[in-house]
């Protein structure tokens, strides 16, 4: 290889190049190329499970972690459902070209917005290699060209997977730098891209904290990112408790290790009695550890008590913190203070309560009798997303198609001048 500099020059350059024609293709010539793509990775499982398992062989070596090596693993199973997902990103919308609030103004231009792609996505992310299908996807639905940087441990995975895209693109006569894969594990490949303005208009990262942080602390170009995944549920006085410890139960234990896991749960005082000990029985019998504040103990004495530390950490773990508050002022305050502006819910049958936590809660999902795990793009229609942004700009929440666009002012005229 070229010195890397070079390279990543290159990549840019190209994947300009590449958006140039992809913001002009039509929405039949995209679904075709990801029919293709789809296509390509079915012809290809077996070359595909083959270089996943030189990726599992070495992170073994490696000494992975199992919840990693899960993540990194290409079942059969799971390469159906990145054909699945394609086929579903072919039946969406697509949400270029599309114009809305098209109005006269006074003296009879018309005037209104415009959806158009962002251009060239930046997107850095670890093990999972699904994710490389998903984003190439996204992207090339959105007219946007995409780089894309997996970690070293999926190298082999993802090379193959790109091979697909790049004959799919082929195929139907798209530019095969609308999807490049960073062909090097060097980390000065990361410094480079989120450096390179001048061509890359948005980074994406998807990865554990520590990778989000130094790439939100050294980019120079525009990051969507979530940090942490402190979500909470709050079971207000007017709850029907029934109701809340199946919300309960299912947010904390639906799957650990997801952003929209709960890992603090608020409990309003005056139902605490009652609800902590049912609570507390359902979630151990699963194997949760609970840490509670000092007045939790006093109802579950057996509990370890949380620190100050627990309530701003998110475990993706079997553990859970819980604190009682004395009313939705509190709660409402504890979410603000201490949570990631992901996803928190609220249980309860009061109006006022509802309008109040949905209103004041400052999280990219808030929701009412629901666990925090329905924070994703497919549960929200989406079809898929390339992540979740806890920022407020551009986008909020899962980042699905018209996330990864931008809007343009569209004025349409006949002669006026401007007097």
């Amino acid at each position: 290889m070229e010195n890397i500099a070079d390279y990543m020059q290159t990549l840019g350059k190209n994947a300009k190049a590449a958006a140039q024609i992809l913001v002009k293709t039509s929405t039949a010539k995209k679904n075709k190329a990801l029919q293709a793509i789809a296509e390509q990775l079915n012809i290809a499982r077996e070359t595909i499970k083959q270089a996943n398992q030189k990726d599992l062989d070495q992170g073994k070596n490696n000494g992975l972690s199992s919840a990693l090596l899960d993540r990194l693993e290409l079942t059969d199973t799971r390469i159906e459902n990145m054909i699945t997902g394609l086929k579903q990103i072919i039946e969406l919308p697509d949400p270029v070209g599309s114009i809305r609030d098209l109005k006269y103004n006074t003296v009879g231009l018309q005037i209104g917005k415009m959806r158009t792609p962002i251009g060239v996505i930046g997107m850095i992310y670890e093990s999972r290699p699904n994710v490389t299908i998903d984003a190439a996807a996204l992207c090339l639905k959105s007219g946007n060209a995409i780089i894309l940087r997996g970690g070293s441990e999926a190298i082999h995975s993802n090379q193959a997977i790109a091979q697909c895209i790049q004959k799919g693109l082929q195929e139907v006569g798209l530019p095969t730098d609308s999807v490049q894969l960073v062909n090097t594990t060097d980390r000065q490949a990361v410094d480079l891209l989120i450096t390179m303005s001048e061509y890359v208009d948005v980074i994406i990262p998807r990865g554990g904290k520590s990778l989000i942080q130094r790439i939100s602390d050294h980019a120079r170009v525009p990051v969507i990112k979530h940090l942490d995944g402190i979500c909470h549920v709050y079971i207000d006085q007017y709850a029907n408790l029934e109701k809340a410890y199946k919300i309960v139960l299912n947010a904390k234990c639906y799957r650990y290790g997801i952003c929209g896991a709960m890992e603090t749960l608020l409990v309003h005082e005056q139902v605490a009695h009652t609800a902590l000990p049912t609570i507390a029985k359902q979630l151990e019998e699963k194997g949760v550890e609970l840490r509670g504040c000092e007045q939790t103990i006093k109802y579950l004495p057996h509990l370890s008590q949380a620190t100050e530390d627990d309530w701003s950490t998110e475990y993706l773990a079997a553990i859970l913190s819980i604190r009682i508050v004395s009313d939705i002022d509190q709660a409402i305050n504890h979410i603000n203070h201490y949570g990631s502006h992901h996803t928190d819910s609220i249980c309860t049958e009061n109006t006022e309560s509802v309008k109040r936590f949905l209103t004041e809660v400052d999280s990219s999902s808030v929701m009412h009798d629901t666990p925090t795990c329905f924070a994703d793009g497919f549960e929200y229609g989406l079809g898929a997303e390339i992540g979740i942004s806890t920022d407020k700009l551009h986008v909020r929440g899962p980042v699905g198609l018209e996330g990864l666009t931008t809007e343009k002012y569209i004025v349409l005229g006949d002669g006026q001048t401007r007097g």
